[in-house]
């Protein structure tokens, strides 16, 4: 009897701390982060779920699916850069079908609640240029969302609804997440309602080129494009490092949640890798861990507050290696110290390869740029760089965007070569007699350079494919290419060659 005492009082002390520790969530609102709210909800709530090594995906499906929501968006006819839905980023990316010069009346996503008092996160694809975004809440209302802040160069967006009470989803540990881990997808798929689809981690740190493709100039990039009719250089600021999963993903479940097998949300839905627009296989996630900086800048300040080294890098390969002649295969090189950045004045030197950042190994870049937009402009990181065959470390203190004026952004090795035809937005160069001979090519001339927004970056054109027939006719040189040109059927042209790979390749468009 005793014993039965001691359970009903522990349960009562529970109850009471648990429902204590939310009037002092809702009291203390205007002075807490997001993650805050989350860690004071889920202490005093813990949610009892299978372990992250169970095949029952029952109880994490159970706790997640309320918190994610429907999101519905409207636009005005005037928003022209619009295409047919908030995912034609993806599908203009992996084969999905083309612009339209019409914008949408309405499209829709998902998203997924962080707190009881509405801040719920999304894509920025999914309610950019919208004129109104509307949610559809678990028990089936409707309520209008505010737009709290929006970056392109993470893809994502905050909002917050004027309500209380509602489910929420447990922000998990992204760096912790493993390849081969289960997750499970939750959104909102071509329109249908809310549906979970499972899979494994494929790979993480996933660089995949959407958001490059979608930069867009700055204001004063704009006005001095129609001062000058000069075409803007556009910085690469953008950032990608998705968590890469077969869980299946489609359009609609944009900004819905990836989590794993206890229902902690280890990333935001963003992006699939299809040749027809709907899932074939893998779709692309962002961690939750760059999600939290983002969301807390949008919270505090409605713009993300971006901190930069201030280097231009290429990520080292054997091929890179030998070109740059350098002995090491592994590694960010560096290719430009930005004047008065944080690289500089650290002491960061052309030549030098970062190897490790907070004593992380790094390969490629969205290893460095996953961990640098985390942080904010004045964050100090520690950066293990090789020069001359020795490892030092580097504190560097961040700059922020406007001090700087250039973003940490990888660089090609080299620049274009050759001559540029615009029509295609494309630089070529006669193919050396030496490469003509490793690939068995009678013909070729080679992309060596490609430009954001024109007809072979809109086709994903390759740098470094030898084109060897345009239209059905051999080519050796830009001329030929451009007489070729001309010669198409049914206003097609083919564009057939070979990769780097030694892989086949046609183009039609």
């Amino acid at each position: 009897m005793k014993k039965v005492g001691l359970i009903v009082l522990a349960a009562f002390i529970g109850g009471a701390a648990a429902i204590g520790a939310y009037k002092l969530l809702e009291r203390r609102d205007d002075g807490m982060s997001i993650e805050e709210k989350q860690k004071v909800l889920f202490a005093s709530n813990p949610v009892k779920i299978s372990s992250a090594g169970s095949v029952d995906f029952v109880q994490a499906a159970a706790a997640v699916s309320p918190a994610v929501v429907h999101i519905r968006t409207t636009f005005n006819s005037s928003s022209s850069d619009r295409s047919g839905s908030p995912f034609d980023m993806m599908e203009d990316l992996f084969g999905g079908g083309g612009r339209r010069s019409r914008a949408p009346r309405a499209a829709s996503g998902s998203g997924v609640i962080l707190t009881p008092d509405g801040y719920i996160v999304t894509n920025n694809h999914v309610v950019e240029n919208a004129e109104k975004v509307e949610v559809v809440l678990s028990d089936r209302r409707k309520v209008v969302a505010k737009v709290i802040g929006t970056d392109p160069n993470t893809d994502l967006a905050l909002l917050k609804v004027d309500e209380n009470n509602l489910p929420v989803v447990k922000m998990g540990n992204s760096d912790n997440v493993q390849v081969g881990e289960w997750v499970l997808a939750v959104g909102f798929p071509l329109d249908l309602q809310t549906t979970v689809t499972a899979g494994i981690v494929s790979a993480k740190s996933r660089n995949i080129g959407i958001l490059a493709r979608n930069q867009q100039p700055t204001q004063q990039q704009f006005e001095e494009y129609q001062r000058t009719g000069k075409r803007p250089v556009l910085t690469n600021t953008s950032i990608e490092s998705y968590i890469q999963t077969d869980a299946a993903i489609n359009p609609g479940n944009s900004g819905g949640a990836l989590v794993n097998a206890n229902g902690e949300l280890i990333g935001i839905n963003a992006a699939i890798a299809s040749q027809t627009g709907t899932n074939e296989g893998y779709g692309f996630a962002i961690p939750v861990n760059l999600a939290k900086k983002v969301l807390e800048d949008f919270r505090k300040y409605g713009a993300v507050k971006r901190g930069y080294i201030g280097v231009t890098f290429v990520a080292l390969d054997a091929d890179f290696a030998k070109e740059l002649k350098v002995s090491d295969n592994n590694g960010l090189y560096v290719k430009e110290v930005v004047p008065n950045g944080g690289a500089a004045a650290a002491g960061i030197k052309e030549g030098d390869i970062i190897k490790k950042v907070e004593g992380i190994e790094i390969y490629d870049s969205p290893d460095l740029q996953e961990k640098i937009g985390r942080l904010s402009p004045g964050d100090k990181v520690q950066l293990s760089v090789l020069r001359d065959g020795q490892l030092k470390n580097i504190s560097v203190t961040l700059k922020g965007d406007d001090s700087l004026g250039a973003a940490v952004k990888p660089a090609l090795a080299g620049k274009p070569t050759g001559n540029t035809i615009s029509k295609l937005g494309a630089s070529l160069s006669p193919a050396s007699a030496e490469l003509k001979s490793k690939f068995g090519l009678k013909s070729g001339v080679v992309v060596t350079g490609i430009e954001p927004g024109k007809a072979f970056d809109s086709l994903d054109i390759p740098k470094g494919l030898v084109i060897t027939t345009v239209n059905g006719k051999p080519v050796n040189s830009v001329k030929d290419v451009e007489a070729a040109l001309p010669i198409s059927k049914n206003g097609m042209t083919t564009i057939s060659g070979v990769g780097q790979n030694g892989n086949n390749y046609t183009f039609s468009f």
